[in-house]
């Protein structure tokens, strides 16, 4: 508890000084604590249970200012020290136990009482002392109220009663336990004393009239020492004091923790909107991401589409001739001149003719899009954190407002790069998409054209062959009909090939089209979520002062909580083993 009470926010710092203290003397002799108004004959009880007049000062007046605590010596002997005096004494009393004198609790100097309280807690049984004509004045009715919170053994001394017959004695007697039961619902212990008396019984040479001594009730204090404080007795109750003190500060500690911890679910409501706002602007990013990341792929699919359409119209069966055409002129080597002169590839101005690269041309301005997209967004986002955040600091109470470490603000510059990095890459997929996929196709376009050629120029060899050889006979004409026939429908099969070949490549184009598409969107992504992530730490790191706050109060009232509730079990245990010493014997 010593370790944890320093660090609760709220708990008052006498009470963790009470708690020091009380266990600092739990190795003292047992101490009964002489409390009351002044001149109400506390220094007179004690002087006369010693048997002498004058080892504590006594008068009308206030003549204690200070805590004196009584504890046997082999001689009188007097020690004075910043917080208290000592007198050590030989009386077999106090080898037993200690007697503390304090000032009175109604003194004129208000520090007295003040000197007086803070004592309290050091206490193992109290004698309140009151003036037998001035018994349960309210002043003392408050004291005992106070007494019961320290969890004290209080004990009511009416001294003086030689100023009162015996039927205003048993008057006073029981008025003070009938203001015990009726404002403190206790059965207070109430001993009648005369300190004069018991003074009185000791005769000059040091013998004691026990008569009188027993009429003074001074015999009681005695008797308690002696035989109601048993060892074991007064060890369990010596032991007892700290054990109340650390339950009562415990009690306490408890209660401002748990003060504390309801306090700490506003802070942690805090913490969970920043959350889900820091949730919900990513999700806003990441869909901004998702638009333009669909139209990038629009692009992309509107030129595979185009394309392919242009590859099917240029081997379509219609365009066999064409395409017979431009494969001879291959085989002969005059396609170049022809490209020359019409001003490109025939696939390249297909390509244009259908406005298959527009959608291409237009990636990077879809793409450059994004950047200030998610920027804005960011620097928005950032503006509307750091207002709620310095909002929410202002209203925390100053014992924590004053925790809070750096300043919640907006970052000073912000970093695009991260979008900026991949351009040269994406530029490059775009180019493959308009330039090497077109002379690609157009290699594919070309050698489909010069086979068909290839294909028609050795079908007119072979029919040329028939006519040369064939023999002068009567069936041979009709033969060398057939042949031709059947080479005119070889032909005719060749031309047939052509709309399958450019189905074939038409595919193929669109599907390198997709894997480029697919690569432009996962290079963007990455560079995209890294621009996200960057966002999201501005985010976080404006308001981290608020958000450290919070997660370090957390962690604290949480230990917090947990090392009182493990000290409220050590105390269970202890009160267990108190109960049981004398019986079975102090466990472990």
């Amino acid at each position: 508890m010593l370790d944890v009470l320093p660090k609760i926010d709220g708990l008052e710092e006498d009470r963790v000084a009470q708690m020091r203290d009380a266990l600092f003397h739990a190795d003292n002799p047992y101490l009964i604590v002489f409390v009351g108004p002044f001149s109400s004959g506390k220094s007179s009880l004690i002087n006369a249970l010693l048997g002498e007049y004058d080892v504590l000062p006594t008068g009308i007046t206030p003549t204690t200012d200070r805590i004196t605590m009584l504890r046997w010596g082999e001689q009188l002997q007097r020690v004075r020290s910043s917080e208290l005096d000592t007198i050590f004494y030989p009386s077999p009393l106090l080898q037993k136990v200690s007697f503390v004198d304090t000032p009175g609790l109604e003194s004129v100097f208000q520090k007295h009482e003040e000197v007086t309280r803070k004592f309290l807690h050091r206490s193992d049984t109290v004698f309140l002392v009151m003036l037998a004509t001035q018994a349960m004045t309210q002043r003392n009715v408050d004291y005992l109220k106070t007494l019961q919170e320290y969890g004290k053994t209080v004990i009511i001394i009416l001294n003086q009663i030689d100023l009162l017959s015996a039927d205003e004695l048993e008057t006073v007697q029981k008025y003070v336990l009938e203001q015990g039961r009726d404002l403190l619902g206790a059965k207070l212990q109430v001993w009648a004393m005369s300190a004069k008396r018991g003074m009185a019984a000791r005769t000059a040479d040091g013998a004691l009239d026990k008569a009188l001594w027993e009429e003074s009730g001074l015999h009681l204090i005695e008797a308690y020492v002696d035989e109601q404080l048993s060892d074991v007795a007064r060890l369990r109750q010596k032991l007892q004091t700290p054990l109340q003190i650390a339950q009562h500060v415990h009690a306490s500690a408890m209660n401002v923790v748990s003060g504390n911890q309801r306090a700490l679910d506003q802070y942690q409501s805090i913490a969970n909107n920043i959350e889900e706002q820091l949730a919900s602007c990513k999700r806003e990013q990441e869909r901004a991401l998702r638009e333009v990341t669909s139209e990038i792929e629009a692009k992309f699919d509107m030129s595979a589409e185009l394309g392919g359409d242009a590859v099917q119209s240029m081997f379509r069966l219609s365009s066999g001739l064409k395409a017979l055409a431009r494969g001879f002129m291959e085989l002969f080597g005059l396609t170049g001149l022809v490209r020359r002169a019409a001003g490109g590839s025939y696939t390249k101005l297909e390509f244009e003719k259908r406005k298959v690269f527009d959608p291409i041309r237009g990636l990077a301005e879809t793409t450059d899009k994004l950047g200030p997209r998610l920027e804005g967004r960011d620097i928005q986002d950032i503006d509307d954190l750091v207002r709620y955040a310095k909002r929410e600091i202002a209203g925390l109470p100053e014992n924590i407002r004053e925790k809070v470490i750096g300043n919640v603000q907006a970052p000073l510059s912000y970093d695009r790069s991260a979008l900026k990095k991949p351009r040269a890459e994406l530029d490059e997929i775009a180019d493959q998409a308009m330039v090497v996929e077109t002379e690609a196709l157009e290699r594919s376009i070309r050698n489909a054209a010069l086979y068909l050629a290839g294909w028609v120029m050795l079908l007119l060899i072979v029919a040329v062959f028939v006519i040369a050889w064939s023999p002068s006979t009567p069936e041979m004409p009709a033969l060398t009909l057939v042949m031709v026939v059947f080479l005119l429908i070889l032909a005719v099969i060749g031309m047939l090939f052509l709309p399958l070949r450019g189905r074939v490549l038409r595919n193929r184009y669109v599907e390198r089209i997709d894997g480029l598409k697919a690569r432009y969107v996962e290079i963007l992504g990455k560079a995209a979520a890294e621009q996200i992530d960057y966002g999201m730490r501005l985010r976080r790191e404006a308001v981290a002062p608020l958000t450290r706050l919070i997660e370090a109060q957390t962690r604290i009232q949480t230990e917090q909580m947990n090392q009182l509730q493990a000290a409220q079990q050590d105390i269970m245990q202890i009160e267990a083993d108190l109960a049981a010493l004398g019986k079975t014997g102090l466990r472990g």
